[in-house]
């Protein structure tokens, strides 16, 4: 089948998505986007730096449509390369989260569906959403901010991440579990300031995430209300509890109800600053750099193909 409009499409593909086990599903989706006679322009890296250099080159073309392929840091790869301009984001999800593709509606556990669904949408219009747009981030050089779409965590699965990313042993997603382990051990509240909309909060907690999308981490419902074309955001707080509380939340945050409980508090708004001592924020499952961070939600600032 033949599309009715011939369109220049951008994929970039990540080889390492699901720690490699997903390397056939950007050939697959190249080749039914040519099939369906889109003019596709694929590329890949070693590294991920190397993937947004190229990308970046290949838009300052005439762009229908930025394909990415993987998981949610895909996304966010996406996200800084188009939020604020024309150019409609597609997504392949292909990783182990895909917490952004869920929250649109996209396909998740059918690279095949989710293929079909993406070509059938370059030919309607797309969904208008929501992006944040982040200041006072690590290493963006010359950049003066950093977009996400998803979920900014600031507390216990930012520490986990943080850990993760610094072991050289065990490889894979094997390492999260050790991380997650240590950082239980360990666990403790910690002395958060939050400036949401312009007033200041100080509040301990040991887990903490301003929110776009609902979920992180596959499926944790963290902000079971947040919308992402409301123009707010979303704060998740959890307040000070047990190690052995802590760890029967888990299993309420998957299904969204412990939103009822009395130690989470939501704040919502359009502008939230968070800073805590020693603390690095994840955004999209992308270090963002150490706190304070200021997130600003930018309405109607991303285009996804859905």
């Amino acid at each position: 089948m033949v599309s009715p409009a011939k369109k220049r499409i951008v994929v970039a593909i990540n080889p390492n998505a699901s720690f490699g086990k997903s390397r056939p599903v950007g050939p697959a989706a190249v080749a039914a986007l040519k099939q369906r006679g889109h003019d596709v322009v694929p590329l890949s890296a070693p590294d991920y730096e190397g993937l947004v250099r190229v990308a970046r080159e290949a838009l300052t073309e005439h762009t229908d449509a930025l394909v990415v392929v993987g998981g949610d840091g895909m996304v966010n790869l996406g996200v800084n390369l188009v939020a604020g301009t024309d150019v409609p984001l597609g997504i392949v999800p292909a990783g182990t989260g895909n917490d952004f593709a869920a929250g649109v509606g996209i396909p998740t556990g059918d690279t095949d569906a989710a293929i079909a669904a993406l070509c059938d949408a370059l030919d309607r219009a797309p969904r208008i959403v929501d992006a944040a747009r982040v200041t006072g981030v690590e290493g963006s050089g010359a950049a003066p901010h950093r977009w996400f779409a998803g979920v900014l965590s600031a507390g216990f699965d930012a520490r986990v991440n943080e850990r993760a990313n610094s072991m050289r042993f065990p490889k894979g997603a094997s390492r999260y579990v050790f991380a997650l382990v240590a950082e239980l051990v360990t666990l403790r509240s910690r002395r958060y300031e939050l400036t949401v909309d312009g007033v200041r909060h100080e509040v301990d907690s040991c887990l903490l995430s301003v929110a776009n999308n609902t979920t992180i981490g596959g499926g944790m419902r963290v902000a079971p209300d947040a919308l992402l074309d409301d123009g707010l955001l979303d704060v998740f707080i959890v307040k000070p509890v047990s190690r052995f509380r802590f760890i029967r939340l888990f299993p309420k945050v998957f299904s969204g109800t412990h939103s009822e409980l009395e130690i989470v508090e939501f704040l919502r708004g359009r502008t939230v600053t968070v800073a805590s001592p020693g603390i690095v924020g994840y955004a999209d499952g992308e270090r963002f750099g150490t706190l304070p961070l200021t997130v600003e939600l930018v309405p109607g600032a991303l285009s996804v193909l859905v």
